[in-house]
Protein backbone atom coordinates (compact mmCIF):
# COMPACT_ATOMS: atom_id res chain seq x y z
CA UNK A 1 0.00 0.00 0.00
CA UNK A 2 2.81 2.47 0.83
CA UNK A 3 4.43 1.51 -2.72
CA UNK A 4 0.55 2.38 -4.64
CA UNK A 5 0.55 5.47 -2.29
CA UNK A 6 4.15 6.59 -3.06
CA UNK A 7 3.68 6.04 -6.95
CA UNK A 8 0.57 8.26 -6.58
CA UNK A 9 2.11 10.87 -5.27
CA UNK A 10 4.99 11.09 -7.68
CA UNK A 11 2.54 11.93 -10.35
CA UNK A 12 2.60 15.69 -10.49
CA UNK A 13 -1.10 16.92 -9.13
CA UNK A 14 -1.98 18.37 -12.49
CA UNK A 15 -1.81 15.02 -14.30
CA UNK A 16 -3.87 13.28 -11.26
CA UNK A 17 -6.65 15.72 -11.17
CA UNK A 18 -6.77 15.30 -14.71
CA UNK A 19 -7.47 11.31 -14.38
CA UNK A 20 -10.43 12.02 -11.72
CA UNK A 21 -11.94 14.25 -14.31
CA UNK A 22 -12.15 11.94 -16.83
CA UNK A 23 -13.02 8.93 -14.53
CA UNK A 24 -15.70 11.34 -13.62
CA UNK A 25 -16.82 11.69 -16.31
CA UNK A 26 -16.66 7.92 -17.73
CA UNK A 27 -18.69 6.70 -14.44
CA UNK A 28 -21.20 9.98 -14.99
CA UNK A 29 -22.01 9.18 -18.64
CA UNK A 30 -22.06 4.91 -18.18
CA UNK A 31 -22.74 3.94 -14.50
CA UNK A 32 -24.28 7.10 -12.89
CA UNK A 33 -26.69 5.19 -10.45
CA UNK A 34 -24.11 2.40 -9.33
CA UNK A 35 -21.81 4.99 -8.38
CA UNK A 36 -23.76 8.16 -6.87
CA UNK A 37 -21.91 7.60 -3.83
CA UNK A 38 -18.90 9.37 -4.78
CA UNK A 39 -20.50 12.72 -5.28
CA UNK A 40 -19.70 12.63 -1.49
CA UNK A 41 -15.91 12.74 -2.65
CA UNK A 42 -16.96 16.33 -4.20
CA UNK A 43 -18.48 17.57 -1.39
CA UNK A 44 -15.92 16.87 1.45
CA UNK A 45 -13.51 18.51 -1.26
CA UNK A 46 -15.42 21.16 -1.25
CA UNK A 47 -16.18 21.58 2.26
CA UNK A 48 -12.43 21.06 3.89
CA UNK A 49 -11.15 23.73 1.28
CA UNK A 50 -14.02 26.44 2.68
CA UNK A 51 -13.26 25.24 6.25
CA UNK A 52 -9.24 25.76 6.04
CA UNK A 53 -9.46 29.36 4.10
CA UNK A 54 -10.70 31.66 6.74
CA UNK A 55 -8.63 30.55 9.57
CA UNK A 56 -5.64 30.32 6.84
CA UNK A 57 -6.44 33.46 5.39
CA UNK A 58 -6.57 35.13 9.25
CA UNK A 59 -3.31 33.59 10.59
CA UNK A 60 -1.50 33.79 6.98
CA UNK A 61 -1.89 37.49 7.22
CA UNK A 62 -1.36 37.95 10.82
CA UNK A 63 2.12 36.41 11.06
CA UNK A 64 2.96 38.03 7.56
CA UNK A 65 2.45 41.78 9.02
CA UNK A 66 3.54 40.84 12.35
CA UNK A 67 7.21 39.97 11.53
CA UNK A 68 6.96 42.04 8.65
CA UNK A 69 9.83 44.80 8.60
CA UNK A 70 9.40 48.84 8.09
CA UNK A 71 10.64 49.22 4.44
CA UNK A 72 10.04 46.06 3.31
CA UNK A 73 8.76 45.49 -0.21
CA UNK A 74 5.48 43.83 -0.75
CA UNK A 75 4.40 44.86 -4.35
CA UNK A 76 0.89 45.20 -2.81
CA UNK A 77 0.10 48.39 -4.80
CA UNK A 78 1.57 47.30 -8.01
CA UNK A 79 -0.63 44.25 -7.47
CA UNK A 80 -3.70 46.21 -6.46
CA UNK A 81 -3.24 48.17 -9.60
CA UNK A 82 -3.15 44.79 -11.43
CA UNK A 83 -6.30 44.23 -10.33
CA UNK A 84 -8.02 47.07 -11.09
CA UNK A 85 -6.66 47.36 -14.75
CA UNK A 86 -7.68 43.32 -15.45
CA UNK A 87 -11.54 43.67 -14.18
CA UNK A 88 -11.82 47.35 -16.11
CA UNK A 89 -10.47 45.74 -19.34
CA UNK A 90 -12.62 42.66 -18.73
CA UNK A 91 -15.72 45.11 -18.57
CA UNK A 92 -14.59 46.71 -21.26
CA UNK A 93 -14.40 43.53 -23.33
CA UNK A 94 -17.70 42.56 -22.65
CA UNK A 95 -19.45 45.31 -24.24
CA UNK A 96 -16.98 45.34 -27.30
CA UNK A 97 -18.36 41.87 -27.66
CA UNK A 98 -21.65 42.71 -27.07
CA UNK A 99 -21.85 45.34 -29.60
CA UNK A 100 -19.77 42.88 -32.00
CA UNK A 101 -22.12 39.66 -31.57
CA UNK A 102 -25.54 41.35 -29.94
CA UNK A 103 -27.62 38.73 -28.41
CA UNK A 104 -31.26 38.90 -27.84
CA UNK A 105 -33.10 36.92 -25.56
CA UNK A 106 -36.13 35.09 -24.55
CA UNK A 107 -37.23 36.49 -21.04
CA UNK A 108 -39.28 34.42 -18.63
CA UNK A 109 -39.77 34.42 -15.13
CA UNK A 110 -37.22 32.78 -12.54
CA UNK A 111 -35.35 35.17 -10.27
CA UNK A 112 -38.64 37.03 -8.52
CA UNK A 113 -37.57 36.15 -5.10
CA UNK A 114 -34.72 37.38 -5.25
CA UNK A 115 -33.34 40.53 -3.97
CA UNK A 116 -30.82 42.98 -6.13
CA UNK A 117 -29.26 46.16 -4.41
CA UNK A 118 -30.72 49.09 -4.75
CA UNK A 119 -27.83 50.97 -6.11
CA UNK A 120 -23.73 51.53 -5.91
CA UNK A 121 -24.13 52.80 -2.57
CA UNK A 122 -25.77 49.95 -1.35
CA UNK A 123 -22.88 47.69 -2.96
CA UNK A 124 -20.12 49.83 -1.55
CA UNK A 125 -21.98 50.50 1.88
CA UNK A 126 -22.62 46.01 2.33
CA UNK A 127 -18.40 46.38 1.39
CA UNK A 128 -17.75 49.16 4.04
CA UNK A 129 -19.82 47.07 6.96
CA UNK A 130 -18.76 44.08 5.82
CA UNK A 131 -14.85 45.83 7.40
CA UNK A 132 -16.76 46.01 10.74
CA UNK A 133 -17.87 43.19 11.13
CA UNK A 134 -17.37 41.45 14.39
CA UNK A 135 -14.45 38.81 13.45
CA UNK A 136 -16.14 35.75 15.11
CA UNK A 137 -18.54 36.37 12.49
CA UNK A 138 -16.55 37.13 9.74
CA UNK A 139 -15.09 33.42 10.38
CA UNK A 140 -18.07 31.66 10.91
CA UNK A 141 -19.21 33.33 7.58
CA UNK A 142 -16.07 33.32 5.87
CA UNK A 143 -16.24 37.40 5.45
CA UNK A 144 -13.02 37.74 3.70
CA UNK A 145 -13.04 41.63 3.97
CA UNK A 146 -13.76 41.29 7.83
CA UNK A 147 -11.01 38.74 8.36
CA UNK A 148 -8.65 40.29 6.41
CA UNK A 149 -8.97 43.56 8.42
CA UNK A 150 -8.91 42.08 11.66
CA UNK A 151 -5.55 40.20 10.79
CA UNK A 152 -4.15 43.31 9.66
CA UNK A 153 -5.05 45.02 13.11
CA UNK A 154 -4.06 42.46 14.70
CA UNK A 155 -0.99 42.01 12.78
CA UNK A 156 0.08 45.77 12.91
CA UNK A 157 -1.05 45.68 17.04
CA UNK A 158 1.56 42.11 17.22
CA UNK A 159 4.31 44.12 15.74
CA UNK A 160 5.83 44.48 18.87
CA UNK A 161 5.21 41.60 20.46
CA UNK A 162 7.41 39.21 21.94
CA UNK A 163 9.42 36.94 19.46
CA UNK A 164 8.30 33.83 21.75
CA UNK A 165 4.37 35.49 20.81
CA UNK A 166 5.25 35.76 16.73
CA UNK A 167 7.15 32.33 16.71
CA UNK A 168 3.45 30.71 17.91
CA UNK A 169 2.01 32.48 15.18
CA UNK A 170 4.32 31.37 12.54
CA UNK A 171 3.57 27.69 14.09
CA UNK A 172 0.45 27.92 14.03
CA UNK A 173 0.74 29.57 9.99
CA UNK A 174 2.40 26.13 9.23
CA UNK A 175 0.77 23.79 10.60
CA UNK A 176 -2.88 24.90 8.98
CA UNK A 177 -0.45 25.26 5.99
CA UNK A 178 0.28 21.97 6.04
CA UNK A 179 -3.45 20.75 6.69
CA UNK A 180 -3.90 22.64 3.38
CA UNK A 181 -1.33 20.49 1.78
CA UNK A 182 -2.91 17.48 2.66
CA UNK A 183 -6.12 18.38 1.60
CA UNK A 184 -5.06 19.78 -1.79
CA UNK A 185 -3.21 16.22 -2.59
CA UNK A 186 -6.56 14.58 -2.41
CA UNK A 187 -8.24 17.02 -4.82
CA UNK A 188 -8.46 14.54 -7.68
CA UNK A 189 -10.88 12.44 -5.56
CA UNK A 190 -12.92 15.83 -4.66
CA UNK A 191 -12.48 16.82 -8.32
CA UNK A 192 -13.73 13.35 -9.83
CA UNK A 193 -16.89 13.44 -7.36
CA UNK A 194 -17.50 17.13 -8.39
CA UNK A 195 -17.63 16.31 -12.14
CA UNK A 196 -19.90 13.38 -11.58
CA UNK A 197 -22.29 15.40 -9.71
CA UNK A 198 -22.45 18.34 -12.31
CA UNK A 199 -23.28 16.07 -14.99
CA UNK A 200 -25.46 13.67 -13.52
CA UNK A 201 -27.79 16.60 -11.91
CA UNK A 202 -27.15 19.54 -14.20
CA UNK A 203 -26.50 17.76 -17.91
CA UNK A 204 -26.25 20.43 -20.94
CA UNK A 205 -28.83 19.75 -22.34
CA UNK A 206 -30.60 23.04 -20.38
CA UNK A 207 -27.87 24.77 -22.00
CA UNK A 208 -28.61 24.20 -25.53
CA UNK A 209 -31.17 27.88 -26.22
CA UNK A 210 -28.91 29.75 -24.71
CA UNK A 211 -25.83 28.72 -26.63
CA UNK A 212 -25.04 32.69 -28.41
CA UNK A 213 -25.27 33.91 -25.39
CA UNK A 214 -22.52 31.44 -23.71
CA UNK A 215 -20.63 31.67 -26.66
CA UNK A 216 -20.14 35.78 -25.96
CA UNK A 217 -20.04 35.26 -22.43
CA UNK A 218 -17.50 32.46 -22.11
CA UNK A 219 -15.52 33.58 -25.50
CA UNK A 220 -14.80 37.00 -23.31
CA UNK A 221 -13.65 34.99 -20.64
CA UNK A 222 -11.08 33.36 -22.85
CA UNK A 223 -10.00 36.48 -24.31
CA UNK A 224 -9.68 38.01 -21.20
CA UNK A 225 -7.28 34.78 -20.25
CA UNK A 226 -6.09 34.15 -22.96
CA UNK A 227 -5.09 37.92 -24.27
CA UNK A 228 -5.73 40.57 -22.26
CA UNK A 229 -4.02 39.02 -19.68
CA UNK A 230 -0.93 38.36 -21.37
CA UNK A 231 -0.73 41.83 -22.69
CA UNK A 232 -1.02 42.65 -19.14
CA UNK A 233 1.73 40.57 -18.02
CA UNK A 234 3.87 41.12 -20.54
CA UNK A 235 3.66 45.08 -20.36
CA UNK A 236 5.38 44.57 -16.79
CA UNK A 237 7.94 41.93 -16.91
CA UNK A 238 9.13 41.82 -20.50
CA UNK A 239 9.10 38.54 -21.50
CA UNK A 240 6.64 35.86 -22.73
CA UNK A 241 3.98 35.97 -20.46
CA UNK A 242 2.23 32.33 -21.53
CA UNK A 243 4.57 29.90 -19.33
CA UNK A 244 3.09 31.92 -16.03
CA UNK A 245 -0.35 31.95 -17.68
CA UNK A 246 -1.17 28.83 -18.80
CA UNK A 247 0.04 28.10 -15.48
CA UNK A 248 -1.94 29.55 -13.71
CA UNK A 249 -4.84 28.59 -15.49
CA UNK A 250 -3.86 25.12 -15.35
CA UNK A 251 -2.97 24.70 -11.76
CA UNK A 252 -5.56 27.15 -10.39
CA UNK A 253 -7.94 27.26 -12.84
CA UNK A 254 -9.19 23.65 -13.15
CA UNK A 255 -9.97 23.91 -9.03
CA UNK A 256 -11.35 26.67 -9.31
CA UNK A 257 -14.05 25.79 -12.13
CA UNK A 258 -15.20 22.66 -10.79
CA UNK A 259 -15.34 24.47 -7.20
CA UNK A 260 -16.70 27.53 -8.27
CA UNK A 261 -15.87 29.18 -5.17
CA UNK A 262 -13.17 31.87 -4.67
CA UNK A 263 -12.96 31.09 -1.22
CA UNK A 264 -12.52 27.41 -1.62
CA UNK A 265 -9.77 28.37 -4.17
CA UNK A 266 -7.49 30.45 -1.73
CA UNK A 267 -5.61 27.01 0.02
CA UNK A 268 -4.83 26.17 -3.37
CA UNK A 269 -3.35 29.57 -5.01
CA UNK A 270 -1.42 30.14 -1.65
CA UNK A 271 0.27 26.55 -2.88
CA UNK A 272 0.80 27.77 -6.18
CA UNK A 273 2.47 30.61 -4.83
CA UNK A 274 4.49 29.00 -2.65
CA UNK A 275 5.40 26.67 -5.75
CA UNK A 276 6.21 29.21 -7.38
CA UNK A 277 9.01 30.39 -4.62
CA UNK A 278 7.03 34.11 -4.52
CA UNK A 279 6.90 35.88 -0.79
CA UNK A 280 4.94 34.91 1.54
CA UNK A 281 4.85 38.41 2.99
CA UNK A 282 2.75 39.39 -0.61
CA UNK A 283 0.92 36.62 -0.97
CA UNK A 284 -0.34 35.75 2.49
CA UNK A 285 -2.45 39.35 1.80
CA UNK A 286 -2.53 39.53 -1.47
CA UNK A 287 -4.57 36.13 -2.67
CA UNK A 288 -7.29 36.69 0.18
CA UNK A 289 -7.70 40.35 -1.18
CA UNK A 290 -7.77 39.36 -4.91
CA UNK A 291 -10.65 36.97 -4.21
CA UNK A 292 -12.51 39.32 -2.67
CA UNK A 293 -11.80 42.33 -5.15
CA UNK A 294 -10.57 41.13 -8.61
CA UNK A 295 -13.49 40.08 -10.12
CA UNK A 296 -12.63 40.22 -13.83
CA UNK A 297 -14.64 37.76 -14.67
CA UNK A 298 -17.87 38.86 -12.54
CA UNK A 299 -17.35 42.34 -14.80
CA UNK A 300 -18.18 40.49 -18.09
CA UNK A 301 -20.86 38.91 -16.49
CA UNK A 302 -22.84 41.99 -15.43
CA UNK A 303 -21.48 43.66 -18.72
CA UNK A 304 -22.62 40.72 -21.59
CA UNK A 305 -25.97 39.68 -20.05
CA UNK A 306 -26.79 43.89 -18.78
CA UNK A 307 -26.49 44.25 -23.16
CA UNK A 308 -28.22 41.13 -23.72
CA UNK A 309 -31.35 43.08 -21.87
CA UNK A 310 -30.36 45.90 -23.70
CA UNK A 311 -30.38 44.21 -27.25
CA UNK A 312 -33.14 42.24 -26.60
CA UNK A 313 -35.55 45.73 -25.76
CA UNK A 314 -34.16 47.73 -28.68
CA UNK A 315 -32.80 50.03 -26.89
CA UNK A 316 -29.58 52.50 -28.84
CA UNK A 317 -26.32 52.69 -26.49
CA UNK A 318 -24.50 55.92 -27.54
CA UNK A 319 -20.27 55.64 -26.95
CA UNK A 320 -20.74 57.77 -23.60
CA UNK A 321 -23.44 55.26 -22.00
CA UNK A 322 -21.46 51.91 -22.95
CA UNK A 323 -17.90 53.87 -21.42
CA UNK A 324 -19.88 54.68 -17.98
CA UNK A 325 -20.94 50.67 -17.84
CA UNK A 326 -17.97 49.55 -18.22
CA UNK A 327 -16.64 51.70 -15.86
CA UNK A 328 -20.13 50.47 -13.24
CA UNK A 329 -19.76 46.85 -14.16
CA UNK A 330 -16.03 47.05 -13.24
CA UNK A 331 -16.92 48.90 -9.64
CA UNK A 332 -20.30 46.56 -9.23
CA UNK A 333 -18.08 43.36 -9.85
CA UNK A 334 -15.59 44.33 -6.79
CA UNK A 335 -18.37 44.66 -4.87
CA UNK A 336 -19.79 41.31 -5.88
CA UNK A 337 -18.40 39.47 -2.92
CA UNK A 338 -20.22 41.19 -0.63
CA UNK A 339 -23.79 41.02 -2.22
CA UNK A 340 -26.04 37.56 -1.50
CA UNK A 341 -25.74 36.12 -5.35
CA UNK A 342 -22.60 37.51 -6.46
CA UNK A 343 -22.28 39.23 -10.03
CA UNK A 344 -25.51 38.13 -11.29
CA UNK A 345 -27.42 40.08 -8.92
CA UNK A 346 -25.53 43.17 -9.68
CA UNK A 347 -27.57 43.18 -13.33
CA UNK A 348 -30.78 45.24 -12.29
CA UNK A 349 -28.18 47.60 -11.09
CA UNK A 350 -26.08 48.01 -14.30
CA UNK A 351 -29.25 47.43 -16.19
CA UNK A 352 -30.97 50.60 -14.47
CA UNK A 353 -28.10 52.24 -16.26
CA UNK A 354 -30.55 52.00 -19.40
CA UNK A 355 -34.15 52.85 -17.70
CA UNK A 356 -34.65 48.75 -17.71
CA UNK A 357 -37.75 48.01 -15.50
CA UNK A 358 -36.68 45.73 -12.60
CA UNK A 359 -39.14 42.48 -13.20
CA UNK A 360 -37.72 42.37 -16.89
CA UNK A 361 -34.01 42.69 -15.37
CA UNK A 362 -34.13 39.97 -13.09
CA UNK A 363 -35.61 38.11 -16.03
CA UNK A 364 -32.31 37.89 -17.21
CA UNK A 365 -30.71 37.18 -13.90
CA UNK A 366 -33.13 34.28 -14.51
CA UNK A 367 -31.57 33.14 -17.44
CA UNK A 368 -28.03 33.56 -15.59
CA UNK A 369 -29.43 31.24 -13.09
CA UNK A 370 -29.95 28.61 -16.15
CA UNK A 371 -26.58 29.13 -17.74
CA UNK A 372 -24.81 29.61 -14.47
CA UNK A 373 -23.66 25.74 -14.57
CA UNK A 374 -20.48 26.90 -17.28
CA UNK A 375 -20.68 30.64 -16.56
CA UNK A 376 -20.20 30.50 -12.94
CA UNK A 377 -17.29 28.19 -13.47
CA UNK A 378 -15.43 29.92 -15.81
CA UNK A 379 -16.07 33.41 -14.44
CA UNK A 380 -14.58 31.57 -11.08
CA UNK A 381 -11.42 30.19 -12.86
CA UNK A 382 -10.58 33.53 -14.46
CA UNK A 383 -11.13 35.31 -11.28
CA UNK A 384 -8.94 32.83 -8.81
CA UNK A 385 -6.36 31.84 -11.50
CA UNK A 386 -5.70 35.67 -12.12
CA UNK A 387 -5.44 36.21 -8.30
CA UNK A 388 -1.38 34.47 -8.58
CA UNK A 389 -0.79 35.60 -12.09
CA UNK A 390 -1.00 39.60 -10.96
CA UNK A 391 0.50 38.35 -7.96
CA UNK A 392 3.56 36.89 -9.41
CA UNK A 393 3.65 39.69 -12.12
CA UNK A 394 4.22 42.09 -9.94
CA UNK A 395 7.07 40.10 -8.06
CA UNK A 396 8.69 39.45 -11.33
CA UNK A 397 8.42 43.30 -12.16
CA UNK A 398 9.77 44.58 -9.36
CA UNK A 399 12.93 41.87 -9.40
CA UNK A 400 13.33 42.95 -13.32
CA UNK A 401 13.59 46.70 -11.79
CA UNK A 402 15.76 45.83 -9.69
CA UNK A 403 18.19 43.74 -12.19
Amino acid sequence: MKNIISKWNQISLVKRILMGLILGVILALTVPDTFSGVTIFGSLFVGALKALAPILVLFLVMHAISKNRSGHQTNIKSILVLYGLGTILAGFVGVLASFIFPVSLSLTPGAEDLTPPGGILEVLQTLLLNIVDNPVNALLNANYVGILTWAVLLGVALRNASDSTKNVLANFSEAISTIVKWVINLAPFGIMGLVFEAIVANGLTALLDYGKLLIVLLGCMFVVALVVNPIIVFMYIRKNPYPLVLKCLRESGITAFFTRSSAANIPVNMKICEDLKLDKNTYSVSIPLGATINMAGAAVTISVLTLAAVHTLGIQVDFGTALILVVLSAVSATGASGVAGGSLLLIPLASSLFGIPNDVAMQVVGVGFIIGVLQDSCETALNSSSDVLFTATAEYANIRKEG
